[in-house]
């Protein structure tokens, strides 16, 4: 039988394809804190938002937070991030 190795983010971002408030929220820590993957601040803030959408509390303060730390155009672009992803679930 083959052996499939999942990464941490690989299962995070599985749990996130399907909305799941928490996994998007976790995605957005580890792009925040650089936790199996490069610290990218812009990524982060796309999984905090959509987190934030579904309704994490949590998510709402670490965005508003972050975005302290962006740019204008960095946060243009996580949104857009964030709404390429969405249409990419339907």
């Amino acid at each position: 039988m083959a052996r499939m190795d999942f990464s941490s983010r690989d299962t995070i971002e599985f749990a996130a394809q399907g909305g799941q408030p928490d996994a998007l929220f976790e995605l957005g820590l580890m792009y925040s804190a650089g936790r199996d993957v490069a610290i990218d601040l812009v990524e982060a803030h796309k999984w905090f938002s959509l987190a934030a959408m579904r309704g994490n509390e949590d998510a709402k303060r670490y965005r508003t937070e972050l975005s302290s730390e962006l740019s204008k155009a960095d946060i243009a672009r996580s949104q857009k991030l964030a709404r390429e992803w969405m249409r990419s679930l339907h």
